[in-house]
C-alpha cells in the first residue's frame, strides 16, 4: 500500500468513516500542523476520544501508526503547495460557478498525477503490451470511461472491448485466458458488479487492473496492478463525477505509452480505420 499522500487519503475514504474517524479527519485536514508537533495522546485528548480511536484510525487509512501518518503528513505539508478549496454558492455568477469549476477539475489532475506510482504504472503498460486482448469494465459513469478506453485502445491494433452490462461483463470475463488483460474502473472500489467480474477474471488467468480512487477497497487490494485517482466531493459535485477525468486521464496516458511502444502496428491500424471512416463522411 502507498504510505504517503495522508489527506488525499482521508479525503477519498471520507464517507465511509464512523462519526468518531469523520472527527478525526476533519482535524486532520484542518490542523496538519498541530499534528506534526503533537502527540497521540494530545491528539485524543483535544478531540475527547481515546487514544485507540486515533490509532486505529491511521491503520484504517493505511498506516502503520500515529508516528508514520506523522511522517507523512510533514512530508506533505513541506512538498505540496496550499490547497486552497473554493466551494460554489448560491450567489455565484455563471462565470464564477465555471471558474470554480474548471479549478477543481484542474486540482483532480494534479493530485492524481501526484500519487501515480511509476513501478505500478510501467507494470500496466507492461501487462497491455503483453496482452492477446484487454477488455475494459465499468458501471454507471465509469461505463462511459470504459467505452471510451475502447475507442482509444482499437487504433493500436489490439482486440479491445468494453462492457458496461453486468451480465455480459461476467459472461465475457470467464472466457478470457493468461495472456489477456481485464481493466476494471470503479471510483468507490467496492462495486458488487466489479468485484464479481474481478473474480472471474482472475480465476480465469488473466492479468487485472483496476483504476479507482485511493482507498483501502476490495478492488485495490483485489487487483494484480492498481491505478489510482484522487478527487474531491462538493456540494454541487460529487466525488465520483469528479474522478471521471482523472479516470479518463489515466486511460489516456496508458494509451500513448502503448502508441509509443507500437508506433509501427498503430501507422498501419490508423491508415485503416481513417480509410473505413472516410466513407461516413459527405
Amino acid at each position: 500500500m502507498i504510505q504517503t499522500h495522508c489527506i488525499a487519503r482521508i479525503k477519498s475514504s471520507y464517507e465511509d468513516f464512523s462519526d468518531k474517524e469523520k472527527l478525526i479527519a476533519d482535524y486532520v485536514i484542518s490542523n496538519p500542523q498541530n499534528i506534526i508537533h503533537s502527540t497521540i495522546s494530545q491528539v485524543a485528548d483535544d478531540l475527547g476520544v481515546a487514544e485507540a480511536t486515533v490509532f486505529r484510525f491511521c491503520k484504517r487509512i493505511g498506516f502503520k501508526g500515529y508516528q508514520a501518518m506523522k511522517i507523512a503528513l510533514a512530508s506533505e505539508i513541506v512538498n505540496s503547495m496550499d490547497d486552497i478549496h473554493e466551494k460554489i454558492l448560491v450567489g455565484d455568477n455563471e462565470k464564477e460557478v465555471a471558474e470554480k469549476v474548471f479549478k477543481a477539475n484542474i486540482r483532480t489532475l494534479e493530485e492524481t498525477l501526484r500519487i501515480i506510482e511509476q513501478d505500478h504504472f510501467k507494470a500496466a503498460v507492461q501487462a497491455i503490451l503483453n496482452a492477446t486482448k484487454i477488455e475494459f469494465y465499468g458501471n454507471g459513469g465509469s461505463g462511459s470511461v470504459a467505452e471510451d478506453a475502447h475507442h482509444k485502445f482499437l487504433r493500436t491494433g489490439f482486440h479491445s472491448v468494453a462492457y458496461t452490462d453486468s451480465h455480459l461483463q461476467i459472461m465475457s470475463a470467464s472466457l478470457l485466458g493468461k495472456n489477456d488483460v481485464a481493466v476494471l474502473i470503479s471510483h468507490s472500489g467496492s462495486n458488487k458488479d466489479m468485484l464479481e467480474v474481478l473474480e472471474v477474471a482472475k480465476n480465469a488467468g488473466a492479468t487485472t487492473i483496476a483504476i479507482t480512487t485511493l482507498a483501502k477497497s476490495p478492488l485495490s487490494q483485489g487487483a494484480d496492478i492498481t491505478l489510482y485517482t484522487v478527487s474531491d466531493e462538493t456540494e454541487y459535485r460529487s466525488e465520483a463525477l469528479s474522478s471521471r477525468l482523472a479516470q479518463l486521464s489515466i486511460i489516456d496516458a496508458l494509451y500513448v505509452n502503448i502508441s509509443i511502444a507500437r508506433k509501427d502496428l498503430m501507422k498501419h491500424t490508423l491508415t485503416k480505420i481513417r480509410s473505413a471512416i472516410s466513407l461516413k463522411r459527405l
